[in-house]
């Protein structure tokens, strides 16, 4: 019998499992974090621009617009041509978007940076935000290069690593802003997004049935060879299919709407909550970094894991309710709140809440629409994710209503947004809860 050695050298195929998740997570990390790109510094471009509440809502979702609608196309393009061609399309779009950002504030910050300029900063936000889209490509790059039963640690490890990059870019943008100015700090982040897809196209390979259809073999051939190296998945063509069979289904486009609120939330105040620890409690942008990406954002990321384990154990539909009951006390908090103490508890409970919600939400995709997995799961993260570009502008229209104040009562959108979640939950564990398994 022919070795595994043996067999890679035969037909020339690179890379191996553990490999394969170092670049998928890597691809994911250097993207994602453009979830950031606006918020820890949205005071500078507000004060220089003079931006409404509302442009300024605006221009902190703006990545997420094609962060969200990017995921569904390229995560159903890894069927097709393997993981490495999707992802690095993903981050060569957001090079080139902080590229055009870099050069602009280099050029014209601050003086020459007016509201004439806004809609080419919005341009290239838009353009860096491909990057929060790899999520959906390093998910099925991942998923193919392990067995059946190594897939949940892959994909836990994977998604808990790279969700972290908002948080920690939340983080240290303030602290590379004081040190390097603003058009020093996106320098720094061009080149570091730079050198993660320089380094990412070098380590990443698909894996071995894309390598081997690549090379023009036959795809029964090449399946029974990836096989003999240990592949379990592959691509059954049927991903649109999927996506046509799941949207004709109620539970589908309930499931979106509870991602809606925990997801585009998580992504929506990733970006929200530097800003209102600078503009409405007045703290300086390094306090505003960690209160924003600690506070909430790796909470958030780091407690999903949490709401994996807590799913399995009381069921998705309860770990629903009471994850989205969190995030309706919280907001409910940060709504009536003006004081330091009260908001940050809030905070802490609207995170916590999110990120457990996450969990739960897909812990549901698979028990509510089992016929159609895959499409489902493509609806739920891509148009669930679209609440991060949806929101920020309305907490800005707030601002715009209310003054300084609407920095608080903006967040009874959340409170709306909760109470409609846990309505829906209610819903599906009564009318579903006993009859699908």
């Amino acid at each position: 019998m022919v070795s595994a050695e043996d067999l890679k050298k035969k037909y020339g195929l690179k890379g191996d499992p553990k490999e394969g998740l170092i670049a998928a997570t890597l691809g994911f990390f250097v993207g994602f974090a453009a979830v950031a790109l606006y918020g820890p510094t949205a005071k500078e471009f507000k004060d220089v621009m003079g931006l409404s509440g509302t442009l300024l809502g605006l221009l902190v979702a703006i990545p997420q617009l094609t962060g969200s609608l990017f995921r569904i196309p390229f995560g159903a393009w890894v069927d097709k041509v393997g993981g490495k061609k999707p992802m690095l399309t993903l981050l060569a779009l957001s090079v080139i978007g902080m590229a055009g950002l870099t050069t602009l504030l280099i050029l014209y910050y601050p003086h020459g940076l007016t509201m004439e300029m806004y809609p080419l900063i919005l341009l290239f936000g838009a353009l860096s935000g491909c990057g929060v889209a790899t999520f959906s490509v390093g998910i099925p790059q991942t998923s193919y290069w392990f067995p059946q039963k190594r897939q949940g640690w892959a994909l836990g490890t994977y998604a808990g690593l790279g969700n972290t990059a908002p948080g920690f870019f939340t983080l240290l943008i303030p602290f590379a802003l004081a040190a390097l100015g603003l058009p020093g700090a996106y320098s720094a982040w061009f080149l570091f997004l730079l050198a993660g897809t320089i380094v990412y196209a070098i380590i990443a390979h698909d894996a071995y049935y894309f390598q081997l259809v690549k090379k023009g073999v036959p795809r029964d051939e090449a399946i029974k060879i990836a096989k003999q190296l240990g592949q379990e998945l592959f691509p059954s063509g049927k991903l649109v299919d999927a996506l046509k069979i799941s949207a004709k289904i109620g539970r589908t486009w309930a499931l979106v709407a509870l991602y809606f609120t925990s997801f585009g939330g998580f992504l929506a105040l990733t970006t929200w909550f530097p800003t209102y620890w600078r503009l409405f409690h007045g703290f300086d942008i390094k306090t505003a970094g960690i209160l924003g990406g600690v506070g909430f954002s790796l909470l958030a990321s780091f407690i999903r894991v949490y709401g994996g384990y807590l799913s399995d154990k009381m069921g998705g539909e309860r770990t629903a309710i009471m994850s989205y009951t969190l995030v309706l006390i919280g907001a409910g908090i940060l709504t009536i709140s003006t004081s330091f103490a009260p908001a940050l508890i809030g905070e802490i409970l609207i995170g916590a809440g999110m990120g457990i919600a996450n969990a739960a939400v897909f812990k549901l995709v698979a028990k509510y629409v089992p016929e159609a997995v895959g499409g489902a799961s493509g609806w739920v993260g891509g148009l669930g994710a679209f609440g991060g570009f949806v929101v920020p502008p309305i907490l800005g229209a707030f601002v715009d209503a209310f003054g300084e104040l609407g920095y608080a009562r903006g967040f009874i959108v959340y409170v709306a947004l909760a109470l409609m979640s846990i309505t829906i939950s209610l819903i599906l564990k009564k009318r579903y809860g006993h009859e699908i398994h």
